[in-house]
Formats: C-alpha cells, sequence, structure tokens
C-alpha cells in the first residue's frame, strides 16, 4: 500500500483531495493536448472528481489570482533589484513569463479549487474503502 502524503505534498503532486493517493490528472502537464484533463473518478478512492456540471469553472478565479501573485512579485522584483526600469521592461518580462507559467498555473488552480472547495475535502483515512 502507498504512504499517503500530507496536505501540501499531495497538492504539489496532483493527488486526490480524499485518500491523498490516487493521481487527479489523466496526462503529464507537458502533454499540451490533455494538460488539463481530469479523472472522471479517483483511481484509488473512487470518488467523482467534478461533483457537478462546469465544477471546475471557479478555479479561473484561483489562477487569476496566482497570475496576479506572479505580476506583483515579478513588478516587486524588478522594482527593487533593477532599479525600476522603464514600462516596456515590466511589459517584456510579465508578459511571457505568465504565459509560460499558464499550464502550470491551469493545473493547479484546479487542485487548489478542488482542495479548498469541494465537498469531499475533509481528509478521513479511516473513510477510504480498500478496492
Amino acid at each position: 500500500m502507498t504512504s499517503r502524503k500530507g496536505f501540501i505534498g499531495s497538492l504539489i503532486t496532483g493527488c486526490c483531495p480524499k485518500c491523498r493517493t490516487g493521481k487527479v490528472f489523466t496526462h503529464p502537464f507537458y502533454n499540451f493536448g490533455k494538460f488539463s484533463s481530469v479523472h472522471l473518478h479517483c483511481p484509488a478512492c473512487g470518488i467523482k472528481f467534478e461533483t457537478e456540471p462546469g465544477f471546475f469553472w471557479g478555479a479561473m478565479y484561483f489562477s487569476y489570482a496566482l497570475n496576479v501573485a506572479v505580476a506583483i512579485v515579478t513588478i516587486f522584483t524588478l522594482m527593487v533589484f533593477f532599479n525600476d526600469p522603464e514600462y516596456w521592461v515590466y511589459v517584456t518580462v510579465i508578459v511571457p513569463l505568465i504565459l509560460i507559467l499558464n499550464i502550470p498555473m491551469v493545473r493547479f488552480s484546479r487542485l487548489l479549487f478542488m482542495y479548498v472547495a469541494a465537498p469531499y475535502r475533509k481528509y478521513n483515512p479511516n473513510s477510504i474503502v480498500n478496492r
């Protein structure tokens, strides 16, 4: 039997919010065609990931917040360490950075939304039925 991970470890590795062992995504993040595809049910405990139609639309808010955080950290870094360059430098750095980080952000925001807003987010190792 696989050992259960902690909250942060299972969030980073993309594991189920209920059992913390089953994988949420069907494909790796570098598969650009299906990077956001989610299993219908957890392979380990069998819970349904998308609890209602359009459930993952709420993850857009998390994605937006993460992108704003990246932009703020980048602006702060440019202001402090690069002596407040001109505005075109900010745009030239921030826009490609957000575009590059978009795929990991989409996956992470879906996971974060599942961990925070899903009705099955309570971790109870005793409720998991071994198959």
